[in-house]
């Protein structure tokens, strides 16, 4: 049986880890729900940080693997779990960590993950032996990103490379009171099921990786370029309608209809204003250039 924990007795919260604890017992029980162990499943838990996931895990599962990073934290599971046998707590960050590794062949994965490290956590999930199921609390964000659906703003190279492997439910949102100390930003609980027959094979995984990346890439350069040539077009624009301007200001002072004043006060005034309009045009198109670069 595991030793109680006395109270007060948590080290801190900490900043550089990205550290948020889960403290709702409600949403703590539809997590442990959602991943639906039986007493035969292993279950890795990725940053198990206080216990209060494991606490729920623990009496639903065979045997549970924590991978805790923070050391004060790992410490305090290995000496709040030394009588049982059937929890082992490995104190490494889970990016050194192959899952296959510790979790062996059949195995069920879920964690609280760090919103600073959630896509590498996530592309470190789909490198090796894949979960029979996972469940992650992660940013409600990059959920709407890794469940977006094509052609939205939202999908990504990240969507595509999990959809390739798995299919991914978007469960239901978690408000920042539920955490201690709470985030900024709401959370989501996603639910990733390997797929019975995978668009890519283990030993494409990686190269399909970086192939999906190279395109996105791509879309963002092709976009400030569709970007850069709609400005190049408003420009053309703007100096075909200076040159007609001052043509026609040239015809009316030709046939008398201005005065030589009038004219020079005319073309310098056309001048000035197509000038503006296109520095306009440059001050929005860099903009936008940089907001696509930014996708």
């Amino acid at each position: 049986m595991p030793r109680p924990r006395a109270e007060r007795a948590f080290p801190p919260a900490l900043k550089r880890f990205g550290q948020h604890f889960l403290t709702d017992h409600t949403v703590l029980e539809r997590i442990a729900d959602a991943l639906a162990p039986t007493s035969n499943d292993r279950v890795v838990e990725i940053g198990p940080g206080r216990g209060a996931l494991t606490e729920v895990l623990r009496p639903k599962v065979g045997e549970l693997v924590l991978v805790e990073l923070d050391r004060a934290l790992a410490q305090m599971q290995r000496e709040h779990y030394a009588d049982d046998p059937h929890v082992t707590v490995v104190e490494r960050d889970v990016l050194d960590v192959p899952l296959g590794e510790i979790g062996g062949d059949d195995f069920l994965l879920a964690g609280n993950v760090p919103y600073y490290i959630t896509t590498p956590i996530l592309f470190h999930t789909l490198a090796g032996v894949l979960p029979r199921r996972a469940v992650f609390l992660v940013q409600r964000e990059v959920a709407e990103r890794i469940t977006a659906a094509p052609g939205t703003k939202e999908y990504g190279a990240l969507t595509v490379n999990l959809h390739a492997l798995a299919r991914v439910e978007n469960l239901f949102d978690v408000p920042p009171g539920a955490f201690r100390p709470p985030p900024k930003v709401y959370s989501a609980v996603v639910r990733m099921v390997p797929r019975a027959s995978p668009l890519v094979t283990h030993d494409e995984r990686a190269a399909f990786r970086g192939f999906v990346q190279a395109l996105f890439s791509q879309r963002r350069k092709q976009l400030a370029k569709t970007v850069g040539k709609y400005a190049e077009d408003a420009r053309v624009a703007i100096r075909n309608i200076r040159r007609e301007a001052n043509d026609k200001l040239k015809t009316m002072a030709k046939d008398k209809h201005v005065s030589q004043d009038d004219e020079r006060r005319g073309h310098d005034t056309i001048q000035k204003t197509t000038d503006k309009f296109i520095a306009k045009v440059d001050e929005l198109a860099k903009k936008k250039e940089q907001e696509v670069l930014a996708i």
